[in-house]
């Protein structure tokens, strides 16, 4: 039986070793995924305009630390935890295939306890979020689907151009320094295109999309 020299193992551990590259995130559309989260079987989805980077802060995109920044940001969980109809699922091509949004949050209206229940009468924005952490693409950045809504009356369907409000109001209340529960944040905000297609194509409730996604990094302070 044929044994590796000693001195060969440092060499073959090394090689078996491939340590994982920081990347803000991975295009989900390269690898089989896509920019559109799937809503069900109508083959429609909602476009995941926002990104937070795999460059921010570690303790940011663990599922407490965004649950944290997005308090600080003016966004919470659900009305009392009550949640209407099934998850979306989204591809983000890192080799998990379709897997359910991690969590919903909604505009808490400056308050982190009650104030989702208001969101759920009046309408304001939301977003669905699922992390990039596959083995085929392990960013861990996590991929938000946001957009702005109508009030309980109008069942909650999407404000017309609702998916690049519901971006920009989201990233207007990020960018710069904010704070909760003692942390406190410095997010830096860009734009990128090619990422999204503009248009209404394969876009759930016929809305059109300007194709741009955000991306958010986020630092601790």
């Amino acid at each position: 039986m044929y044994a590796l020299p000693l001195l060969a193992l440092p060499a073959l551990a090394s090689a078996l070793f491939v340590p994982r590259v920081p990347v803000a995130y991975y295009d989900p559309n390269a690898n089989g995924g896509s920019m559109l989260d799937s809503v069900g079987s109508s083959g429609l989805g909602e476009p995941l305009n926002i990104i937070l980077s795999g460059l921010s802060s570690p303790a940011v995109l663990t599922d407490a630390g965004v649950l944290n920044y997005a308090r600080a940001i003016g966004f919470s969980e659900e009305c009392f935890g009550i949640h209407q109809g099934g998850p979306q699922t989204a591809n983000l091509g890192d080799g998990n295939g379709y897997t359910d949004q991690l969590v919903e949050l909604r505009q808490d209206y400056g308050s982190a306890g009650v104030g989702t229940c208001l969101e759920s009468l009046v309408g304001g924005n939301h977003f669905r979020i699922w992390r990039q952490n596959g083995t085929e693409a392990n960013s861990g950045a996590l991929f938000f689907a946001t957009s702005q809504e109508e009030d309980v009356t109008e069942h909650h369907t999407i404000v017309p151009d609702g998916y690049n409000i519901g971006r920009d109001l989201l990233a207007q209340a990020a960018v710069g320094t904010t704070s909760y529960g003692g942390v406190t944040y410095n997010t830096v905000a860009n734009n990128v295109t090619g990422l999204l297609k503009p248009g209404v194509e394969g876009v759930n409730h016929n809305i059109s999309t300007d194709g741009i996604t955000t991306i958010l990094t986020v630092t601790i302070q």
